[in-house]
């Protein structure tokens, strides 16, 4: 009796924690040791091997774009956009001059990616069944009466909006490997570090929140979110220095600092803006790829959006 009883208690909290979050927490952790496992693996293996998951994690998130944008009546050419944004993530770890081989794989994308959108073609039937699949009834009631098609020059613009998202702000992903002789320590910090700021920010949300962020855009987030977020940030920052640069963090002290606020303020932005995304389009997640996150989408976008801040704060401070 009090073991059935204790269970329930224990079923109750669980609800309560995936309500607070918004999500099934112990799909949520499992699916995260997976994909930590994996891209552990990855860089004990070969920072190549590491380079070739983005590229996989990427071309899964254009096609979850493909599909999210369909809900909406919109669409890009996938195919080339594929191929352009692993043309341009490799380019940018193989070539000797990295920051150039991404301009000028960006500035060639752009102009085919616009022509190849402002062209006429149906979308497949398979896609518009899926986009209606996944789209959120709630939210779907703030997008207007879907037209047959949107306009070639809305097509143009999620396409070029694809472009600047996911290949050049990736590319950011991998510009960190190529410096500085510190691949690992810098793979570490540009991928995890988002990762421990959402955390810190859906535990403090849950327990402390009380002070809305943005009820408008996101009624989840929270002040004390915001702040978790950082100090979440701040804190894992100090220990990925310590293990992984040697004695060079303790001259660079002040550095996790700043990388802490930075990642905890921007990753916070980037997942407000992917929440304005979802209402405008009117979805409930980017995507079902990863059990307990949502989509692929759902888990890059902080990274994607803190990417530059952290190349460019790793390049200045040369770590």
């Amino acid at each position: 009796m009090h073991t059935g009883h204790h269970g329930s208690e224990a079923e109750e909290a669980l609800q309560d924690i995936n309500k607070k979050t918004g999500r099934n927490m112990p799909q949520a952790v499992a699916t995260a040791v997976v994909l930590i496992v994996l891209i552990l693996a990855c860089l004990l293996v070969r920072i190549d091997a590491f380079v070739v998951l983005i590229v996989v994690f990427m071309i899964l998130a254009l096609w979850e774009l493909r599909v999210d944008f369909a809900a909406a009546n919109l669409r890009f050419p996938l195919i080339l956009m594929v191929l352009s944004s692993s043309i341009t993530l490799l380019a940018t770890y193989y070539s000797d001059r990295h920051i150039l081989a991404v301009a000028v794989c960006i500035a060639v994308s752009l102009p085919l990616i616009v022509i190849a959108a402002s062209l006429d073609f149906a979308p497949g039937a398979r896609l518009s069944a899926a986009a209606s699949k996944k789209t959120d009834p709630s939210a779907a009631a703030a997008v207007k009466p879907a037209q047959e098609h949107g306009s070639r020059l809305d097509d143009v613009a999620v396409s070029i909006f694809t472009v600047l998202y996911i290949p050049l702000l990736a590319s950011c992903i991998v510009l960190p490997l190529t410096f500085n002789d510190h691949p690992v320590a810098h793979a570490v910090i540009v991928v995890f570090l988002p990762a421990i700021s959402d955390t810190g920010g859906l535990f403090a949300g849950a327990w402390l929140g009380k002070h809305k962020l943005s009820p408008r855009i996101s009624p989840k987030k929270s002040v004390e979110g915001l702040l978790g977020s950082i100090l979440f940030s701040i804190a894992g920052a100090y220990a990925i220095f310590a293990g992984t640069y040697s004695n060079l963090w303790v001259t660079r002290w002040w550095v996790p600092i700043i990388m802490g606020t930075i990642v905890g303020i921007v990753g916070t932005f980037g997942d407000l803006c992917a929440s304005m995304l979802k209402r405008d389009i009117g979805i409930k997640d980017m995507g079902h790829l990863l059990k307990g996150h949502g989509g692929v989408m759902d888990r890059v976008d902080s990274i994607l959006l803190c990417a530059p801040f952290l190349a460019a704060l790793l390049w200045a401070t040369g770590l």
